[in-house]
């Protein structure tokens, strides 16, 4: 179970400049963050982190991460917004 504390912060990082991110990371944790694995909820904290222009292009799948997880994960996550 996610601490209510810790939702209502990620509810917060997950207020971008631009709405698509707004959109797509909120719905993501609301549907899906407090029964993903660690490793999943960790890879949503590390995308909060990311400057928007980087976060918007990674998850168009304009750009690709380094890291291959955080690829998948994007990938994932931009797949999950599709219903």
């Amino acid at each position: 179970m996610v601490d209510p504390a810790e939702l209502s912060r990620l509810r917060w990082r997950c207020r971008r400049g631009m709405k698509e991110l707004d959109v797509i990371m909120s719905r993501y944790l609301e549907r899906h963050y407090a029964n993903a694995t660690q490793a999943a909820q960790a890879q949503f904290n590390r995308l909060l982190e990311m400057p928007d222009p980087e976060l918007y292009r990674l998850l168009l799948g304009k750009d690709e991460a380094s890291d291959p997880a955080l690829q998948e994960f994007a990938r994932e996550l931009r797949e999950s917004n599709h219903g």
